[in-house]
């Protein structure tokens, strides 16, 4: 069995191959259509509407996952977790209590079956009261406005307190004021808790790139230890990383405890909620509600593709198995999904991704300035598609002779990691622009008729592909937190009009960011820090803006 670590340094040409294939991919998509207009209009046209028909099939899809997801994730909202949680104490009074219901509520025929499994089972399923949320929340210089709201919805859920293990992982390179943030929430809240851990990563550790990473597997070793001290057995602890911004549902932690308990093979599962970027979707530019609610909904619509489902942002895994696998990546940027294939190799193909239907809200990105709120969104989103660099490390552990995982099951998930990739760099500027490809470069086109049709071909299935849009506006206006009272009605109708921008925004910064990264892949220029994305807040916005507009006013005197 190859090892689960990255390589550092010089790769090997197998490696380095696999590494230049998303890049040589996209980019060849898009200069194909150029040489295809060149050589013969024709095939230019059928290439193109092959794969904006495919595209088309997709959407289709993608607008039926995304009404199902919704009303599924509105469903999980609405169920008392805690007391289906509390159900599983003792199984066998709660099945013959529950047996017969003809409730309609979500999951309870499962819920039902779950007790009886648990009930009649002569396998040991732990009990509720046994297990431990540990939850590692990771922050570099994130002022506190931003964290303390993070700990209270923590706090607020339904889930007992006393059994969640809090630990706030900050970077020493944040300096001074981080420590001191650290410090000040400990005091704050540090007996609403079992515990909270304050643990700071040291700056310039050897292997590790600059990063969220190596920032919380520090932390994950710190509670290794803990809990040998405390005798809490890792098998009854679950583990949940947030950012600093991240605020869980409030019946997540008894949702996930749920699910850990009914599930046999829960070591080998990790559990991943809808990821909204909806906390301040209300204060943020046009352009990045709009990359930030399309992003929500891709992360809805995931949920509904449980075989396709990858760790994101936010997730928990148990303890058992992190330990055993030493925590997460700390030589890649992108340590959440990198995360399901080091757990995909180490369990070697018996591992799954099981989604949590509640969510949990994050932040749009937001920065003192317009300016650098461009500029950090792009970041973020380049970040996020160097992905693209897991190809290779899953490549070479599929085709090879020492591979641990079986080859159609490794083999179909590289091709999807792919096909995801490549998606996102090319098919928005070739669904944009290459219907006018072949009439701008080849002066033939004119005299073919697919070539002179195309456009209009092209322009009839994009109407068409809007339905999918409409579908993601309508359920937006009613998922949307509820309009802050420092905003006139006004900013609803621009809520509904930010919309034109989606072929920008899909072009500017979802394919562009895309290209970079993979860009980078295949020159070998590796991103080796973690572009941290600002946490502004409405109020730090407005300051920076009155100190803007008066520094403005002592240059104009």
């Amino acid at each position: 069995m190859i090892g689960l670590e990255i390589p550092i340094g010089k790769r090997t040409l197998k490696y380095r191959l696999f590494e230049m294939l998303p890049a040589f991919l996209s980019y060849g998509a898009l200069i194909l259509i150029v040489v295809l207009s060149l050589v013969s209009p024709t095939l230019a046209s059928i290439y193109l509407l092959l794969i904006i028909s495919t595209m088309l099939v997709k959407a289709v899809g993608i607008a039926f996952r995304t009404i199902q997801g919704r009303s599924r994730l509105e469903a999980a909202q609405n169920v008392d977790w805690h007391s289906r949680l509390s159900d599983l104490e003792n199984p066998t009074e709660s099945y013959e209590i529950m047996r017969g219901s003809r409730s309609k509520m979500f999951g309870i025929s499962e819920h039902i079956e779950n007790l009886q499994n648990i009930a009649t089972s002569s396998k040991l399923f732990p009990k509720p009261s046994q297990i431990y949320n540990a939850v590692i929340v990771a922050t570099y210089n994130e002022s506190y406005e931003i964290l303390a709201p993070t700990l209270r919805a923590i706090l607020d859920g339904t889930y007992n307190n006393k059994h969640i293990i809090l630990t706030l992982a900050y970077e020493a390179r944040g300096g001074v004021s981080t420590k001191e943030n650290a410090i000040r929430l400990q005091k704050e809240f540090s007996d609403k808790f079992y515990a909270f851990n304050i643990v700071e990563h040291p700056d310039n550790l050897p292997n590790e790139v600059v990063g969220k990473g190596p920032n919380i597997t520090y932390a994950g070793f710190f509670l290794k230890k803990w809990l040998k001290d405390e005798g809490i057995e890792y098998k009854n602890v679950i583990v949940t990383t947030l950012d600093s911004d991240n605020r869980p549902f409030s019946s997540y932690f008894d949702y996930v405890t749920y699910e850990y308990v009914v599930h046999e093979e829960r070591k080998h599962l990790s559990y991943q909620p809808s990821c909204l970027f909806f906390n301040n979707i209300w204060d943020v530019p046009a352009p990045m509600r709009v990359i930030a609610t399309g992003n929500s909904f891709w992360n809805i619509i995931s949920s509904m593709r449980p075989h396709t489902l990858r760790n994101f942002a936010s997730h928990s895994q148990p303890m058992d198995a992190l330990v055993e696998m030493d925590f997460w990546s700390t030589r890649s940027i992108v340590e959440d999904g990198h995360q399901y294939w080091r757990s995909y190799f180490y369990f070697k193909g018996d591992y799954s991704v099981l989604p949590i239907y509640v969510p949990i809200y994050q932040d749009a990105v937001l920065s003192d300035t317009l300016p650098k709120t461009l500029k950090a969104q792009f970041y973020q989103l380049r970040r996020w598609a160097y992905g693209a660099s897991d190809v290779p490390y899953v490549a070479v552990r599929i085709f090879t002779s020492k591979r641990s995982v079986p080859l159609v099951g490794g083999v179909a998930r590289l091709l999807r990691l792919l096909d995801g990739h490549v998606t996102l760099a090319c098919v928005s500027i070739l669904v944009a622009v290459g219907g006018w490809v072949p009439l701008f470069i080849n002066g033939d086109a004119q005299r073919s008729v697919a070539a002179h049709q195309l456009p209009d071909m092209v322009s009839t299935i994009q109407q068409i592909a809007l339905v999918g849009l409409f579908i993601t506006i309508f359920l937006t206006f009613k998922m949307l937190p509820p309009r802050p009272e420092r905003y006139k009605r006004t900013r609803s109708f621009w809520m509904l009009a930010q919309w034109v921008l989606m072929p920008f925004t899909a072009i500017i910064y979802s394919s562009m960011a895309a290209l970079n990264s993979q860009g980078r892949i295949f020159l070998g220029r590796y991103l080796e820090v973690f572009d941290v994305t600002d946490k502004a807040t409405y109020k730090s916005v407005a300051l920076a803006k009155k100190h803007s507009k008066r520094h403005l006013l002592k240059r104009k005197t």
